[in-house]
């Protein structure tokens, strides 16, 4: 009898680390756990590189884009179930309205649609916003909880989503395509400032900053940093479209090849 208990409090201890209010495990940042994160971008990135030039797009790629697809939305969905089960769901601060929310939503998306306005989204504003979670997260809980998981996962999902498309499918970032991407963001935040003032919240920290501090505090005081964060953000993007632009090298590889 005494051992059934112990059993069955041990298993409940091992559930509360799984799926509990996650007081149990802090994270921290660059430690094992988050190095083990990053280490695990570098390795998917690096594989997705090396073989992209092998990889045949064909029914069964299709295939593998929706199953990739169905495990962002099910992880996803599986945060939702976990804050409601917990009782943190608020209005103010638990809707998929964070730029990285939005842009995992708009990588379900590409990876259903292939949609090329929809890359240039995923590409300047998925991977900007993405390696920034990814290197500084706001994350406060740690290996083995599910939130760690869902995390790093959605995370990097929508990197390695971006990377796919333009290493595998041959999608590449244009000027236009960075300027569509600010003016979707600038139309974006005005109807996210108002949903803010609606539910009280401060998605994309549009109404204050983080109180515990971060990057913006050296972008100037408030409103000021917005337009400061713009101009970083240009700056982040004109760094990626050069790092990945299509170069006369990869046209004359498609002429050949055709």
């Amino acid at each position: 009898m005494l051992f059934a208990y112990k059993f069955h409090e041990k298993r409940v201890t091992g559930m509360e680390r799984l799926w509990g209010d996650g007081d149990s495990s802090v994270f921290q940042m660059f430690s094992l756990t988050h190095f083990a994160a990053i280490g695990f971008l570098c390795i998917m990135g690096g594989l997705l590189l090396i073989f992209s030039g092998s990889m045949k797009i064909n029914k069964s790629g299709k295939t593998v884009e929706r199953l990739f697809a169905f495990t962002l939305i099910i992880t996803e969905s599986l945060y939702y179930v976990w804050i409601s089960s917990i009782g943190s769901f608020d209005l103010s601060d638990s809707l998929p309205l964070e730029l990285c929310s939005v842009s995992l939503i708009l990588s379900v998306v590409l990876l259903l649609t292939g949609n090329r306005r929809v890359y240039d989204f995923v590409f300047f504003a998925g991977i900007a916003g993405s390696l920034q979670a990814v290197f500084t997260p706001v994350l406060f809980i740690d290996f083995p909880h599910f939130r760690y998981f869902h995390f790093f996962y959605t995370h990097i999902g929508i990197i390695l989503t971006a990377l796919y498309f333009t290493w595998v499918k041959g999608y590449r970032p244009t000027i236009k395509g960075l300027a569509w991407t600010m003016v979707f963001l600038n139309l974006l935040l005005p109807v996210i400032f108002m949903i803010n003032k609606f539910v009280g919240g401060n998605y994309m920290f549009l109404r204050r900053k983080p109180s515990s501090g971060s990057l913006l505090d050296l972008l100037g005081p408030y409103p000021w940093y917005i337009v400061s964060l713009e101009a970083v953000a240009v700056v982040l993007f004109l760094f990626l479209w050069l790092l990945f632009r299509e170069r006369r090298v990869d046209r004359i590889s498609v002429e050949q090849e055709k």
